[in-house]
């Protein structure tokens, strides 16, 4: 006995003896309008715009980094020149001091003592009147 299966749709069987019809379709020959027809030419897609598009970009992708490189050998240049600034500033700063202690009173007394000189005396000093006439 043949199993039953409780949802299955209900379908004729077919009848013993009796091949299944089928339909038989002719075979399939190109239509000959098709030949006479000429092939319609496809128009190839213009680019001509997106390379444009994309050739603007990447002009403007190499401006943006020769800018980058020229603002970076600027950084660079401003830097040396802040450490050169830096060593003349101690430089002047060395050089002010030895020029303080050169004119200093006590200094010029002592050299002078050492060539021989002596101050000279109080009663000995004059002023001249250099009036107008």
């Amino acid at each position: 006995m043949a199993a039953v299966d409780w949802f299955a749709v209900s379908v004729p069987s077919p009848v013993p003896g009796r091949p299944p019809r089928t339909r038989s379709r002719p075979a399939a020959a190109p239509p000959a309008r098709a030949a006479a027809r000429p092939q319609r030419r496809v128009a190839p897609r213009r680019l001509t715009g997106g390379i444009v598009w994309i050739s603007v970009f990447a002009v403007l992708l190499t401006g943006i980094v020769a800018l980058n490189v020229a603002v970076l050998r600027l950084n660079m240049s401003v830097s040396r020149l802040d450490k050169q600034e830096i060593e003349l500033r101690a430089q002047n700063q060395a050089l002010a001091s030895q020029v303080s202690s050169a004119a200093s009173a006590r200094r010029i007394e002592s050299t002078a003592q050492k060539l021989g000189l002596v101050p000279a005396p109080a009663t000995d000093t004059s002023y001249l009147d250099v009036g107008r006439k």
